[in-house]
C-alpha cells in the first residue's frame, strides 16, 4: 500500500466509518446457528421453553451469533465506496478482538445493525496494515446496545498475500 493511503486511512482516525441496515434476527437465524455449531441451548431455540423458563420470556440470540453478524453489518459500511475489496488487489482477515462485551440480549424477531468507528491504522508490514475499528451493535427501539467492542482486522495487500501464504 502506498504511504498515501496508508496516511488517508490514518486521518480517519476517530471518525466514524458508518451505520449499516437494519438486520433482522428472526427464529430461523437462530435455528440455522444452533445447527451449524451444534448448540440446541433451549434459551435460543425453544420458544415454549422460553415462555415458562427464560427471563426473557422468548427465545434471544445467541451471544456467538450477534459476533458473527459483524462480518455483515461491516460489509455493508465497507462497500459503501471504500474500495477494500479482493478485485482492488487486497482484503481484510479477521485478526481477532482486543475487547468485547455482550450488554443486552437480542429477542426474536429484533432488528440490530452496527455502527462502526475508526479507532487506530497501524502498518505492521509493507502491504499489511492493522485496522481497529469500534463496533457498537444496536437494537430497534432500545436505549441499550446489545454488544459493543474493539475489533481488529489485517488489510493484505501484494506481498502481504505472498507472506501469508508462505511463499
Amino acid at each position: 500500500m502506498s504511504h498515501d493511503s496508508l496516511d488517508q486511512m490514518q486521518s480517519k482516525v476517530g471518525q466514524e466509518l458508518g451505520v449499516s441496515d437494519w438486520v433482522l434476527m428472526d427464529q430461523r437465524r437462530f435455528d440455522l446457528f444452533a445447527q451449524a455449531t451444534d448448540d440446541p441451548d433451549p434459551m435460543h431455540i425453544d420458544s415454549e421453553w422460553c415462555e415458562t423458563n427464560s427471563p426473557f420470556g422468548s427465545t434471544i440470540a445467541f451471544g456467538f451469533l450477534t459476533m458473527s453478524m459483524l462480518t455483515e453489518l461491516h460489509h455493508q459500511v465497507v462497500r459503501r465506496g471504500r474500495g477494500l475489496t479482493a478485485a482492488a488487489g487486497g482484503y481484510g482477515l479477521n485478526y481477532g478482538f482486543d475487547r468485547l462485551r455482550l450488554i443486552a440480549p437480542i429477542p426474536v424477531n429484533s432488528r440490530i445493525r452496527g455502527r462502526f468507528t475508526l479507532l487506530s491504522v497501524e502498518e505492521r508490514k509493507p502491504d499489511e496494515i492493522l485496522w481497529k475499528t469500534g463496533e457498537k451493535v444496536e437494537i430497534e427501539g432500545s436505549e441499550k446496545l446489545a454488544m459493543i467492542g474493539e475489533w481488529l482486522i489485517l488489510l493484505v495487500r501484494s506481498r502481504g498475500h505472498e507472506r501469508i501464504a508462505g511463499r
